[in-house]
């Protein structure tokens, strides 16, 4: 019998809601039933096992903080620059913070695959496919930087997020600041 692609997606999206709410610890199938007001045993029906679960929130994760296809388009006829290259990063920033369930979600499954090795090898062909993802755009679009750059800014920007969404250690400075700031410190001079 076919699924239905719509309620799995609710049950992911009710699944993150769950573990940005709950922590990992919350996240069982029952919770996420609850969550999304489906009788018990929908969730488990859908994703037979917690890793399973958690590779259903993994896609849909990349699903909801997916940039749209007009904003690639709208940036795609610009002429290539380290100022178009900001405009991507602060567009990935603002998606990230404004998708605050989502990013924590994430942030919380990061944190259980550190503790829980059965977990890791899915996150980290997640997190390779995303930034291999990354890098080939980043060519394709000409855009100033490569490889190393790339992982750079990566480590740079889940920090950044990583500090708006929790105790800010400067959160007078505007957060498209610190993205300029970041683009002008790791891009290398022309």
């Amino acid at each position: 019998m076919a699924k239905n692609e719509a309620r799995r997606g609710a049950l992911a999206d009710a699944g993150i809601a769950v573990l940005a709410r709950e922590g990992s610890r919350g996240l069982t199938h029952r919770a996420v039933d609850d969550e999304a007001g489906v009788p018990t045993g929908t969730a488990s029906n859908y994703f037979r096992s917690r890793e399973a679960l958690i590779a259903g929130l993994f896609q849909r994760i990349g699903e909801r903080l997916a940039p749209t296809p007009d904003d690639l388009a709208r940036r795609a006829a610009q002429t290539p620059s380290p100022a178009l290259f900001a405009d991507y990063l602060r567009d990935i920033v603002r998606r990230l913070l404004g998708e605050r369930e989502v990013t924590l979600a994430l942030f919380e499954l990061r944190l259980e695959a550190a503790r829980r090795p059965e977990l890791a090898a899915g996150l980290e062909e997640w997190q390779r496919a995303a930034f291999e993802g990354d890098v080939a755009f980043n060519t394709a679009a000409g855009l100033p930087g490569g490889r190393a750059e790339i992982a750079l800014f990566h480590y740079a920007i889940e920090g950044l997020v990583f500090d708006r969404l929790t105790s800010s250690i400067d959160p007078g400075t505007p957060t498209d600041e610190v993205v300029d700031a970041l683009v002008a410190g790791l891009l290398p001079r022309a």
